[in-house]
């Protein structure tokens, strides 16, 4: 989807809740490096698939997995930015990696329905569940996504309030 914005709804109302195990801010990031590559095509007109690569869970995981790794050495600096969003922040290697491998395949899972030219399965050409719904059904489910994401995220910094977790 090289609209990047429409998967901030569901992976925030996926991630939000999950925070305890799973780093938000990278498994929300994943998206936007998956999409890296459909931007790459449109703006630079390259003779490549809008969705080649980086859309199958292969070339998706190791996409995640790199965002993890680079991302690490930055937490502290991750952690006062998100302290400013009034967010707590605690995060390991090991779930920075795995936030960015999973907040990747759910991009791919995402874009798998709209999309025929995802072979989400690199090498096999298959996508199973291309037509399932219409574009115009996923847009929209994630458009309206970002409704219970804001909702989540005022729950949690405002009534639910985990304490304040410090950067391991």
């Amino acid at each position: 989807m090289p609209f990047t914005p429409f998967h901030f709804g569901p992976h925030t109302c996926v991630a939000l809740p999950l925070q305890r195990y799973i780093d938000v801010r990278i498994f929300v990031g994943a998206n936007v490096a998956i999409d890296i590559e459909p931007l790459l095509v449109m703006v630079y007109g390259f003779d490549y698939p809008l969705h080649g690569y980086c859309h199958t869970f292969l070339f998706g995981s190791l996409v995640g997995l790199l965002l993890g790794l680079i991302a690490f050495p930055f937490r502290k600096l991750i952690g006062k930015a998100m302290s400013l969003l009034r967010l707590p922040y605690s995060t390991t290697l090991l779930r920075m990696a795995v936030s960015g491998m999973l907040g990747a395949w759910m991009h791919i899972l995402f874009d798998m329905r709209p999309y025929q030219d995802i072979k989400p399965f690199y090498p096999l050409s298959a996508n199973p569940l291309y037509g399932i719904v219409s574009a115009k059904a996923v847009y929209g489910t994630c458009a309206l996504l970002f409704l219970p994401a804001l909702v989540i995220y005022l729950y949690i910094v405002f009534v639910r309030r985990i304490g304040t977790e410090t950067v391991s």
